[in-house]
């Protein structure tokens, strides 16, 4: 068997919300994320639901199994963080801003060749957004820092 199966990446995250529908909404509207499964059980409630953002996918799931926790029932606390580069970060962090996401790291240029902000959603999990502005600066700033993996076992 091909790994990964068609029409997901080799890797996809799960994130769990005491409202999955509310959340679906809202990160399609501040975010820009597309739904492209969502199944009810009986009672209408979210049992499965998967979004995605350029070839990445997002699972979006209910608190209700057993372990799994909104930052917002932690007290605000974050156990992840997800990166997603994308087009046009400018516009992207407006329309984040405009949908009320809270932003907890104000738009900036870094010093290794992106630009990006970091957002909290409606129950608090973290989001990082960036584009790549500048790959040489990049290139410079990792050169000395790369890891092979003799290296690191």
């Amino acid at each position: 068997m091909k790994l990964p199966p068609a029409g997901w990446p080799r890797l996809s995250v799960a994130v769990f919300y005491d409202d999955p529908r509310a959340a679906l909404d809202w990160l399609a509207k501040a975010f820009g994320f597309e739904t492209r499964v969502c199944v009810a059980g009986p009672d209408a409630a979210i049992v499965h639901s998967e979004m995605e953002v350029g070839e990445g996918v997002i699972m979006v799931g209910g608190t209700t199994y057993p372990g799994r926790k909104s930052p917002r029932a932690l007290g605000g606390a974050n156990t992840q963080g997800a990166q997603i580069f994308v087009e046009n970060i400018d516009a992207h962090y407006a329309r984040a801003r405009a949908a009320g996401a809270t932003i907890a790291h104000e738009l900036e240029n870094k010093d290794y060749g992106d630009r990006g902000y970091g957002a909290l959603d409606l129950e608090g999990h973290l989001w990082w957004f960036t584009e790549r502005i500048d790959q040489a600066a990049w290139d410079a700033s990792i050169a000395d820092h790369r890891v092979t993996k003799s290296s690191v076992a």
